[in-house]
């Protein structure tokens, strides 16, 4: 009795959503007649020495002992052989003297080193060139008698002095 009361766009609506749920399951079925019969060796990939993906898996023989200590995984920041000079010279990017405290930009690694008051030889502002020692700190690298850095002067080589002529009348001149 319900369903004679129906309008012709709700039994259109109704119409439509069956077709919609039957269509939506003879897909299921087809594809799960179409599914492959495998398993979980269908899905593995295996890599290969030049790190290329490959369905075949390594050859045992060509196998390679590598040492967990000499796999890098990124670039390494400096050489580890490399000694640095332990007196550093950098730029004072910030320092807050009511504070007692700064940062120095170190010119040759571009490394931000924490700089204390208590570790000042010399008054420091913003901007100045600065040499100091670098020591690891609690957080990280740490500035240690920091002086500002004066450039040496160049020791200019003296001219030769030239002696004056003597005067002939000067030296027949006795007192």
């Amino acid at each position: 009795m319900g369903r004679s009361q129906e309008t012709f766009n709700k039994k259109e609506v109704r119409n439509k959503k069956e077709k919609k749920r039957k269509d939506k399951e003879k897909k299921r079925l087809i594809r799960k007649d179409n599914e492959k019969v495998g398993g979980l060796d269908d899905m593995i990939a295996y890599v290969d020495e030049n790190g290329m993906l490959s369905s075949t898996p390594p050859d045992p023989s060509r196998k390679k002992d590598i040492k967990l200590e000499d796999i890098e995984i990124s670039i390494p920041k400096s050489d580890p052989n490399e000694v640095l000079d332990p007196i550093r010279k950098g730029s004072v990017t910030f320092f807050n003297s009511a504070k007692g405290f700064g940062f120095i930009r170190d010119l040759e690694t571009q490394e931000s080193v924490f700089v204390h008051v208590n570790n000042i030889l010399e008054e420091i502002k913003e901007g100045n060139l600065v040499n100091y020692e670098v020591e690891m700190g609690q957080k990280g690298p740490t500035a240690l008698q920091v002086k500002l850095f004066k450039e040496p002067k160049e020791i200019k080589e003296p001219k030769e002095i030239k002696e004056p002529k003597e005067n002939k009348e000067i030296k027949d001149i006795k007192p």
